[in-house]
C-alpha cells in the first residue's frame, strides 16, 4: 500500500515511528513494541536510519519483518549521510526486493563529531538530490520528507526552509511529515505558508508524548521545538515526578491531536521511543471520541 493512499483528512491514519535498536534484545523488546501497538490498526509504521548509515541493515531488516509477519506496512528511512549513489542505490534494491513500498527520504544528521553536513565523494549533499536520483532510477516507491514548522536550525529564515522544501517536493516526494512541535499553531501557521508557495502534498504532524523531563529538554534544543510557556512551567513543577510527567505529557499531546483531527490533518505520525503506553494512552482517547 503506497502511503500517500491512507493520508484522508476524512479518515486521518494513525502512525508509529521506530527507530533501530543497536541489540538484539532491544530489536525483541521492539518487535514486542509493534505487538502491543498493532490493534490500534496504524496506517503504517516507520523505522530510522541511523547517522552514517550505522544501522542500514538493521533499518532494512526491521521493516521487512514488520510488514512480512505482523501486516501493518512499514517505510524505510533512508538518508545521505556516508552513502555513494552506489550504496544508496543498493539499499533502494534490497527494499524494493522485500516488497517495501514507501521510503521517508532525508539528507541527515552531521555524524558525531562533525559540525556540518558534508556529503562523501560520489554522494548527495541534499535531500532534493536524493528524491530525484529515486525518481530518475524508476523505483516506484511512494516517497516521504521531512518538514520543520518552526524552520530547519541550520536554515536562516523560515522562508529560505519553505524553499527548500517546494524544491524536495518538486523533485518527486508524494506527502512530508513534520519534526515534533508542541504548539499547534506552528503547524497551521507552516500550512498555510506552504500552500501559498505551491506545497500541496499531505503535511502530516509529528507528535511526540512527553514521558521524560531531561529528554524533551534535549531534543529541543537539537531540533529548535518550542516548548509553550505553560507547558514548559508544568513540566518543571513535577520534573522529579516521573509518572506526573508521563501524565501530563499524554493530556498535553492528547489536546494536541484532537484539536489537530478537528481541523482536519490527513493523519498523525507518533515519535515513539520504541515505547508503547504513551501512544497507546493517546490514540485509545482518541479512537473513543470518534
Amino acid at each position: 500500500m503506497k502511503i500517500r493512499n491512507c493520508l484522508n483528512p476524512s479518515k486521518p491514519s494513525f502512525s508509529f515511528e521506530f527507530f533501530p535498536p543497536k541489540t538484539d534484545a532491544g530489536v525483541a523488546s521492539l518487535l514486542r513494541t509493534v505487538e502491543e501497538l498493532a490493534p490500534l490498526e496504524p496506517g503504517f509504521v516507520s523505522v530510522t536510519y541511523g547517522a552514517g548509515g550505522s544501522t542500514r541493515d538493521r533499518t532494512v531488516e526491521l521493516v521487512t519483518h514488520i510488514k512480512q509477519q505482523s501486516g501493518i506496512e512499514a517505510m524505510a528511512h533512508l538518508t545521505c549521510v556516508g552513502h555513494t549513489r552506489d550504496e544508496l542505490r543498493d539499499v533502494l534494491r534490497r527494499l524494493d526486493a522485500a516488497g517495501i513500498e514507501n521510503v521517508l527520504l532525508l539528507r541527515g544528521d552531521p555524524p558525531q563529531g562533525q559540525a556540518t553536513f558534508e556529503p562523501v565523494p560520489g554522494g548527495f549533499r541534499y535531500a532534493e538530490e536524493l528524491v530525484r536520483f529515486v525518481r530518475e532510477e524508476d523505483f516506484n516507491f511512494c516517497i516521504g520528507g521531512a518538514c520543520y514548522p518552526e524552520g530547519h536550525v541550520e536554515t536562516a529564515s523560515r522562508e529560505d526552509d519553505l524553499q527548500h522544501l517546494k524544491a524536495k517536493v518538486d523533485a518527486g516526494m508524494d506527502f512530508v511529515v513534520t519534526q515534533l512541535f508542541f504548539d499547534n499553531a506552528f503547524y497551521f501557521d507552516f500550512v498555510e505558508r506552504a500552500r501559498r508557495v505551491g506545497i500541496n502534498v499531505p503535511i502530516v504532524p509529528g507528535i511526540m508524548p512527553i514521558t521524560n523531563y531531561e529528554q524533551v529538554q534535549r531534543f529541543t534544543r537539537m531540533c529548535g521545538a518550542t516548548v509553550p510557556m505553560r507547558l514548559a512551567l508544568q513540566m518543571e513543577r513535577v520534573k522529579d515526578q516521573p509518572d506526573a510527567v508521563v501524565q501530563l505529557g499524554v493530556a498535553h499531546a492528547t489536546v494536541q491531536c484532537m484539536e489537530l483531527l478537528s481541523r482536519g490533518v490527513p493523519g498523525i505520525h507518533f515519535y515513539t521511543l520504541n515505547k508503547s503506553p504513551a501512544t497507546r494512552m493517546i490514540v485509545g482517547a482518541l479512537k473513543g471520541r470518534s
